[in-house]
């Protein structure tokens, strides 16, 4: 039997607009198989051993929130996370956990904070807020859904852009993205996948979450030959209407 161990990084404290729907939709999606999962949530004060994970997540939250993790995440937890990104584990970072995986955030009063640095991306902060429901294409869903279309709600100040080696997540069909210049959504680097669709990503995305738990099973299982098919009818059907609204909005 298949067993997967998913590390949830700093639930008390990002965990914004429901984020941790995406840890709900990946452990149900795994029970449904027949696949174990264990939850392991890592705060404050916490030894985080990547090694011992196959999933780590970290969700949103307000700059307060971010303030608070700050010296725990630099002084404990950023160089395991580095490495667990260079391992090739799945990580998952939705807005705030998105951001603090880059070089660094830039407030717009001017004043610059060192972030983990695991992904070549930085973040500038902004007076408008980029908010709203967001549809982007992603290309390698394409083939597991008719479109590839990802679909998700956006609600961040801060812009953020790629640098060299980072692949956006999809392109923008409806919505801000990452910066509202560049037309593009989220990144990915290795199997670390970042995005700032709330909502939650994965609940509305059924595509996605296999994607990410494939992933996972592949690294830990190498005979691993692939998920056992859902009756996603009803989660298609959702995925599919609600795109469609928002793209004729």
């Amino acid at each position: 039997m298949y067993e997967l161990t998913i590390c949830h990084l700093y639930p008390d404290l990002m965990n914004l607009y429901g984020d941790r729907g995406n840890i709900i939709t990946l452990t149900k999606r795994c029970q449904w198989r027949g696949i174990e999962v264990k939850i392991i949530p890592v705060s404050l004060g916490d030894e985080f051993r990547y090694k011992d994970y196959d999933i780590i997540f970290i969700g949103g939250g307000q700059d307060y929130e971010q303030t608070i993790l700050q010296d725990d995440l630099m002084r404990s937890k950023r160089q395991p996370i580095i490495e667990a990104v260079e391992s090739s584990k799945v990580v998952l970072g939705i807005c705030g956990g998105f951001q603090l995986l880059g070089k660094y955030y830039r407030t717009h009063t001017g004043s610059e904070i060192e972030c983990i640095g695991a992904l070549d991306l930085w973040t500038h902060g902004g007076e408008t807020r980029l908010i709203g429901n967001l549809v982007i294409e992603c290309d390698f869903l394409k083939g597991k859904d008719p479109q590839g279309y990802v679909v998700g709600f956006e609600n961040h100040s801060g812009k953020t852009y790629l640098g060299e080696g980072v692949k956006p997540l999809g392109k923008v069909i409806k919505g801000f993205g990452n910066n509202g210049e560049d037309g593009f959504e989220g990144a990915i680097y290795k199997n670390t996948y970042c995005s700032y669709s709330h909502g939650s990503l994965l609940p509305k995305n059924p595509v996605l979450a296999d994607h990410l738990i494939t992933l996972a099973l592949l690294n830990k299982y190498p005979d691993f030959m692939g998920l056992e098919p859902l009756s996603d009818t009803l989660e298609q059907q959702a995925h599919d209407t609600v795109i469609a609204r928002i793209i004729s909005e």
